[in-house]
C-alpha cells in the first residue's frame, strides 16, 4: 500500500451546493482556498453565546488518475471529519460516515475518471443519532485531521475493516520470555499466498513466522522480553508482516507494540509488570485558539511534554478518539491511557447503532498501543438519570463487545457525582471512576476522601477512581479564596486540599484532573471570558502554567524544581501577606529582598510563609541547587484588575432587588433550602429548570434537581441560584430570559433569611 498525504489545496464553502453527475460544485458558491486540517469553528465556537455554525459545509478538490486498471485500487482515507461526512466523486455517493473523531476510508475505484472532482460534505448540525450531541465542549465542524490517498493491489490487509491497520498484535508474557500473538486482516487473497510475520527490536530481527492467507495468524517467542515499563522504560518493539505471492510483495505493515502485564487491584491500584504503579494525572482535551481540533503535529508534542514535564503517569482522553500520533507519542513516552467513544451527557434512544460503531472503530485502531489499559464506556450519561432500561441495555451490549473485540484490557466508565453508588449501570463495566467536584460545584473539598472511604467500604470488590475533578481559573486574585471566585489561589489552594485526599489513597486505581488546558465550550458563561472552561492547569493557549500545575509537579516530577505562587498576583494591600511555595526538595529557605526569612520542611510538599509587605519586594525561594523568584508591591486599595469581570450576563447585578434578611439570585441554595419556604421554592424552581432541558418529556429529565438526593444536594447546595441559571447551556437547558430570571428573583424577595 502506498499512502499518500492529501491536505493541500482543498477550497471550501458555507453555501449550499448540489451534488450531482455532469455539474462541478465549483460554479455554484464562493470557494475559499484551505490546506487542511481545517475547521469551520475555530473563532466562532470559542467566542461564547452557544451560537457557533452548525451545519453542513462543503470541502472540494480535484484528482487527475487514469482508472486503475489490473489490481490497483484506490481509497480516500479521512482521519476526522466531524461530525458526519459524505464523499461525492463526479457526482456519485461514495460513502458515508457517522462520528467525527475516528478514521474511515472509502474504496473510490469504480467511479474514477481521468479528471475527477471530490466533494466532502462535513455536517456537525444537531441531530438525535450520533454522538455526542450534548457535553460541555465544542463540537467542531471540519476535516480537522489529515486526509491521504491510498493505493493497494486487490489482495491487500484489508482496507475496510473499521479504519485500522489490518493486523493485531497480542503480546502475553511467560516468566522471562513474551508469546506474541498475530493475526493479519486481509481481502483480496485466494489463500496460498505467504505471510510472514517478523518482529524487529531496533534494526534488528529477533524472531519470525510464516503462513498462508488461509491462516492469517502466528504465534512468535521474544525471548528475555524487555518489557513497557510506563515511563521508568517504555520500550516498544515493531512487527513487519508481508503478504507475498512467488516472490512478489503484494503489500505489507509495520505496526509498534509493546509487552506488558498489568492489572487493577480494589485494593492496592494499578499494576504494572507486577508492581504497584499509581496512575496519577489529566484529562485531556485537544483543541487550541483560533484553530478548534485542527491540529499539527508539533501541538501534540508540546502537550505530551507538558504533562511529561507536570510528572503524570496517565491521561484520560476525552471525551473521544483522539488523533493517532498522540496515541503514539504516549506509547513512546509510557503515558498510561484511558481511552473512551464520546456516549455523553444525552441517552438517545436512536444512537444505539452509532455507540457501537464507534467502539468498534476505538478498539479496531487503537488496539496494538501499549499505552492503552481500560476503554471507556460513557461518561456523565446518567446526568437524566440511571433507570432508564434503553441505557443500561446500551451499555451491556457495549460492555459484551468490548470483552468480545480485546479480552486483555477492562472496561470502565465516568460516573457523575449524583449517580447512586448501587445503583445497577455502575456494576456494569470492570472497573468505575467518579467523576466529583465537591469543592467547585457546592459541597466542599473535604467530602472528596470520605466519599472514596465510603465507596471503598460498600463495594471492596469494585476498584473505584476519580475520572474528573477539578475548578476554574483565570488572571483574577485574592490573599482570602473563595469557593466559586475563579481566582488562581482558589484554585492552587482547591488542588491542594484534593492531592493530599487522593494521593494518599493507594485503592485508588487513577486520578484525573480536569483538564490539564482550558478548552472552549461555546455555550459556557463563566469566569468573565465567555466560551472557555477554565479548569486547565495550563491556559488554552500552553503559554502559561497555573500555580496548580506546580502543585502536582511538586508530587509527581523527579525533576528537582521550586516554585514561589502568586507571580500574577503582584498588588497586595495587607502589611504580611501568605506566599506559598511548592517543591519536590525536602526543605525550602524563603529569602524576602536578600534576607532570610527561615527555612521549612514538608512531607505535603507544600510551603506556607508569612511574608512581610512594604514598598517593593523580591521573593526568593531557594530549595537545594534549585530557586525561583517573584515580586510584591504595597499598594493602599485593592487592584481591581485583579477581580473577576462578569460578561455575558442577562441581568446586571444592580438589577438584582437584595432586600436585607431577605433571598435573592445571589444567595447559596443550601440557605434557601434551610427554611421551610425555600424549600417549596426550589421544587418550583426544578420544576422550571426542568421545562427548560432539552428533551423535556423524557423520564429522568431534570434529575439533577431532586431534591429527595442528598448527595446530590450537598454538591449542589454551594451553587447560588445565579450561577445555575448562567451554567443552563452547559447541560442542555434553554437559558432563561431576563424578565423570568427577575421573576424568579422577586420570589426569593419574600422568603426571610434564618
Amino acid at each position: 500500500m502506498i499512502r499518500t498525504n492529501w491536505n493541500q489545496g482543498w477550497k471550501f464553502t458555507k453555501d449550499a451546493v448540489t451534488v450531482s453527475e455532469g455539474n462541478s460544485v465549483l460554479t455554484q458558491a464562493n470557494w475559499t482556498e484551505v490546506d487542511l486540517p481545517h475547521t469551520w469553528n475555530g473563532d466562532d465556537g470559542q467566542d461564547g453565546g452557544n451560537d457557533y455554525y452548525r451545519g453542513t459545509c462543503f470541502y472540494v478538490k480535484t484528482l487527475d488518475i487514469e482508472t486503475p486498471s489490473g489490481t490497483d485500487e484506490v481509497y480516500v482515507e479521512f482521519e476526522g471529519a466531524n461530525s458526519s461526512a459524505d464523499l461525492y466523486v463526479n457526482g456519485k455517493a461514495a460513502g458515508h460516515h457517522d462520528g467525527g473523531y475516528s478514521t474511515w476510508r472509502v474504496n473510490v475505484t469504480s467511479l474514477l475518471q481521468a479528471e475527477n472532482e471530490l466533494v466532502v460534505a462535513v455536517d456537525n448540525a444537531p441531530n438525535d443519532h450520533v454522538y455526542p450531541q450534548m457535553a460541555d465542549f465544542t463540537f467542531y465542524g471540519g476535516l480537522y485531521r489529515s486526509v491521504n490517498l491510498l493505493r493497494a493491489g486487490s489482495a491487500r490487509f484489508d482496507l475496510d475493516y473499521y479504519g485500522g491497520p489490518g493486523l493485531s498484535v497480542t503480546p502475553e508474557i511467560k516468566n522471562k520470555d513474551a508469546l506474541v500473538s498475530a493475526k493479519a486482516y486481509l481481502r483480496g487473497t485466494n489463500g496460498t499466498e505467504k505471510l510472514t510475520f517478523t518482529i524487529y527490536d531496533g534494526g534488528q530481527a529477533v524472531c519470525e513466522a510464516t503462513t498462508t492467507s488461509d491462516n492469517p495468524e502466528a504465534v512468535l517467542e521474544i525471548k528475555d522480553a524487555r518489557l513497557w515499563n510506563g515511563r521508568k522504560d517504555p520500550h516498544l518493539y515493531t512487527i513487519k508482516a508481508v503478504l507475498s505471492d512467488g516472490g512478489t510483495i503484494l503489500d505489507e505493515r509495520d505496526v509498534r507494540f509493546g509487552c506488558r502485564t498489568f492489572s487493577i487491584d480494589p485494593e492496592k491500584g494499578f499494576i504494572l509488570n507486577g508492581e504497584s504503579y499509581p496512575l496519577r494525572g489529566v484529562s485531556r482535551h485537544q483543541d487550541r485558539p483560533h484553530i478548534g481540533n485542527a491540529l499539527k503535529k508539533e501541538h501534540h508534542e508540546e502537550d505530551v511534554d507538558l504533562i511529561l514535564e507536570m510528572g503524570a503517569t496517565t491521561i484520560r482522553l476525552a471525551h473521544y478518539q483522539h488523533d493517532q500520533y498522540f496515541y503514539d507519542l504516549c506509547d513512546e513516552k509510557g503515558l498510561v491511557i484511558w481511552a473512551e467513544i464520546p456516549y455523553i451527557s444525552q441517552h438517545m434512544p436512536g444512537g444505539r447503532e452509532n455507540t457501537v460503531s464507534q467502539m468498534k472503530e476505538l478498539i479496531t485502531q487503537n488496539y496494538n498501543h501499549p499505552c492503552i489499559v481500560v476503554w471507556g464506556l460513557s461518561n456523565e450519561i446518567t446526568m437524566g438519570g440511571a433507570d432508564d432500561p434503553d441505557l443500561l441495555e446500551n451499555h451491556r451490549l457495549l460492555n459484551d463487545l468490548a470483552h468480545e473485540m480485546d479480552s486483555t484490557r477492562p472496561t470502565t466508565l465516568a460516573a457523575i457525582s449524583m449517580c447512586d453508588t448501587d445503583a445497577e449501570y455502575i456494576k456494569i463495566p470492570d472497573v468505575v471512576s467518579y467523576n466529583h467536584y465537591y469543592g467547585w460545584y457546592g459541597g466542599d473539598t473535604s467530602m472528596n476522601g470520605p466519599f472514596f472511604d465510603k465507596f471503598h467500604a460498600e463495594h471492596p470488590d469494585i476498584p473505584i477512581g476519580m475520572s474528573e475533578y477539578g475548578c476554574e481559573a483565570l488572571n483574577w486574585h485574592t490573599s482570602n479564596p473563595d469557593q466559586g471566585d475563579y481566582t488562581e489561589e482558589y484554585q492552587a489552594y482547591y488542588h491542594e486540599e484534593l492531592i493530599k485526599q487522593l494521593f494518599t489513597r493507594p485503592f485508588i486505581w487513577a486520578t484525573h484532573v480536569w483538564n490539564m488546558f482550558d478548552f472552549a465550550a461555546d455555550a459556557r458563561a463563566e469566569g468573565g471570558e465567555d466560551g472557555m472552561n477554565h479548569k486547565g492547569l495550563v491556559t488554552f493557549d500552553r503559554k502559561y502554567k497555573k500555580d496548580a500545575f506546580y502543585a502536582y509537579k511538586a508530587w509527581l516530577s523527579d525533576e528537582p524544581f521550586v516554585h514561589v505562587c502568586g507571580k500574577r498576583y503582584v498588588d497586595r494591600v495587607e502589611d504580611v501577606t501568605k506566599v506559598t511555595v511548592y517543591s519536590n526538595q525536602p526543605e525550602v529557605e524563603l529569602l524576602v529582598n536578600g534576607e532570610s526569612l527561615g527555612r521549612q520542611t514538608s512531607d505535603e510538599h507544600f510551603f506556607y510563609f508569612d511574608v512581610p509587605n512594604a514598598g517593593e519586594t523580591t521573593i526568593t525561594a531557594r530549595a537545594g541547587a534549585c530557586s525561583d523568584e517573584s515580586h510584591i508591591r504595597k499598594v493602599d486599595k485593592f487592584n481591581e484588575e485583579y477581580r473577576m469581570k462578569e460578561t455575558g450576563d442577562v441581568i446586571n447585578w444592580f438589577e438584582i432587588d437584595m432586600p436585607e434578611g431577605y433571598f435573592s439570585i445571589n444567595d447559596k441554595i443550601s440557605d434557601i433550602l434551610a427554611t421551610m419556604q425555600g424549600k417549596m421554592f426550589m421544587m418550583s424552581f426544578g420544576a422550571s429548570m426542568m421545562k427548560k432541558m432539552k428533551g423535556n418529556g423524557k423520564k429522568g429529565a431534570g434529575a439533577g434537581f431532586d431534591l429527595k438526593n442528598t448527595d446530590m444536594m450537598k454538591m449542589l447546595g454551594g451553587f447560588s441560584v445565579k450561577r445555575i441559571l448562567s451554567m443552563m447551556g452547559t447541560v442542555g437547558a434553554e437559558a432563561m430570559s431576563k424578565e423570568e430570571i427577575l421573576e424568579l428573583n422577586k420570589k426569593l424577595n419574600q422568603i426571610k433569611k434564618k
